[in-house]
């Protein structure tokens, strides 16, 4: 049984696979830590390559985004907004006051001093936006994350879930590096041994 469980530690294939699945969960791990990062602590006002990342947080655009979805924006110039696209903009007035908001452009136009007057409005809901400025836009959504935005919905659900989703994943990663780590220190150690008891 032992011997069997040192080939498969040989075994290339398995090598591969093992590093593959490895560099997911450290993917997948940096990925969640960063939509947490800019999400909780930024407030959104850090950009990345000019984009944004953004939490759905009701049903204004249901059934395009669901509360809880995490999509992302690119800071996009004005001119190339058009009626039909998703944006998230700052709102000023209202309800919208500080608040970040994601709803569809209703309709576009080009002022006489180069600005653009925008009116946007959610999908699921009956009236349009107060209307706003291409000032206010902080980006275009571009994508809409299937994965993160299946796990930010189980966070909301439960904040037992984060912990799971987050540290056990770090746990992980900490135990093989160790793993790794004290394995070398052994191997090193049993080479200069028997190199100790051949002299």
């Amino acid at each position: 049984m032992i011997e069997k469980i040192k080939k498969m530690k040989q075994n290339k294939i398995l090598k591969v696979i093992g590093n593959i699945i490895y560099g997911l969960l450290v993917l997948f791990v940096v990925l969640l830590l960063l939509v947490v990062v800019l999400q909780r602590f930024s407030n959104n006002t850090i950009t990345l390559g000019g984009f944004r990342i953004f939490n759905i947080a009701t049903e204004s655009m249901v059934p395009v985004y669901d509360v809880g979805d995490v999509i992302i924006d690119k800071k996009v110039d004005p001119k190339d907004l058009k009626a039909g696209d998703d944006i998230s903009y700052l709102g000023k007035e209202r309800d919208f006051a500080g608040k970040i908001v994601t709803h569809r452009i209703e309709s576009i136009e080009k002022q006489e001093d180069g600005t653009y007057k925008i009116i946007t409005k959610g999908v699921a809901n009956a009236f349009a936006d107060p209307e706003i400025t291409d000032s206010q836009v902080q980006g275009k959504v571009i994508y809409k994350f299937i994965t993160l935005s299946f796990i930010s919905k189980i966070i909301r659900k439960s904040l037992v879930m984060m912990y799971v989703l987050i540290f056990i994943p770090i746990g992980i990663i900490i135990f093989i590096n160790l793993k790794n780590f004290f394995s070398r220190n052994k191997d090193q150690e049993d080479d200069d041994d028997s190199k100790d008891d051949n002299d």
